[in-house]
């Protein structure tokens, strides 16, 4: 059986031009260099090299054998690389950028996890609905939500994000329940946005799309504050479902229209280039992944059905 140490030490006699360059960069004597290519030959069978006292060149057949056998090399040396890859321990930092409303809901339970299980790494987190260069901000990861536009960075689909409809039951006790979409334009609703005016709710349902006109007497841009609205009793809010689940289960809200939602589209990890990520931006990225899976699984949700704030 040939051995591969004698075929990676034919390929660098090939690429250094001699045996003496090679014997160099491979740290061994000339002599055992020249044997072992010796004996490769002996092994395949045929000469693979042209020896003369001022050259050293592959035969026909060599040439052939040395770009298939390297190009099997290089596919070795980087599984070895991916393994001592996956051994490192993550550490060192990473830039993440999300949009604003993504934090308070997902992103830092994310971040909190993964600086509890790898305590090397360190993590900066840039919030901003601005859509940033990510290589001249030097962010490692970007998570949006929404349709992606055309773009050269590599993305990863983590899953998919929709909202539910929901009150405080105090609101709900004074005002009514709402039992079709068209009667949320009776009720004062929490606007996601800078405008209550021309506000409009889109709701996927039993009978398809409906769109809503609804009005209220608060708009917020940032879902923190729109929770908090609707916790307060000032009104019917869309919230990300997996922000709403909590103060649903406790109680204190309610669930509206049960049988309504607001798609929002995919949720995405976005980096510059998918080569050579380090171990602290993979485990993040599967951590998020992770995060989302049991997000869709404490929802009820397929898992490819979870709740995140859309960026802008």
């Amino acid at each position: 059986m040939v051995d591969l140490n004698d075929v990676a030490i034919f390929a660098r006699v090939v690429e250094a031009g001699s045996f003496t360059s090679a014997a160099r960069l491979l740290g061994l004597p000339k002599t055992s260099v020249s044997r072992r290519v010796a004996e490769l030959e002996r092994q395949v069978g045929v000469r693979l090299l042209h020896r003369t006292t001022r050259s050293l060149r592959p035969t026909d057949v060599g040439r052939v054998y040395y770009e298939q056998s390297s190009a099997a090399l290089r596919s070795i040396e980087a599984a070895n690389e991916q393994l001592a890859e996956a051994r490192a321990e993550p550490s060192g930092i990473i830039r993440v950028s999300a949009p604003v409303g993504f934090a308070g809901f997902f992103l830092m339970q994310t971040v909190f996890e993964f600086l509890a299980a790898y305590p090397k790494a360190s993590v900066e987190l840039l919030l901003t609905d601005d859509r940033l260069n990510l290589v001249e901000a030097g962010i490692d990861i970007a998570f949006r939500t929404g349709a992606l536009s055309d773009s050269t960075l590599v993305a990863r689909k983590l899953g998919a994000s929709h909202k539910v409809l929901c009150a405080s039951p105090e609101y709900l006790a004074t005002r009514g329940e709402p039992k079709l979409p068209a009667d949320l334009r009776a009720h004062d609703c929490i606007i996601a946005g800078s405008a209550i005016a021309g506000a409009q709710w889109v709701l996927e349902g039993p009978d398809g799309t409906e769109t809503v006109a609804v009005s209220g007497r608060i708009a917020a841009n940032t879902m923190e504050i729109a929770t908090a609205a609707v916790l307060r009793g000032f009104g019917i809010a869309q919230l990300p479902a997996s922000a709403a689940a909590p103060s649903i289960a406790d109680g204190r809200l309610q669930r509206v229209l049960p049988d309504y939602a607001s798609a929002v589209g995919g949720v995405y990890a976005l980096y510059p280039s998918s080569r050579h990520l380090s171990p602290a931006v993979k485990a993040f990225v599967e951590l998020a992944a992770e995060r989302l899976g049991r997000a869709a699984a404490r929802e009820g949700c397929a898992p490819e059905v979870l709740a995140l704030p859309a960026a802008s």
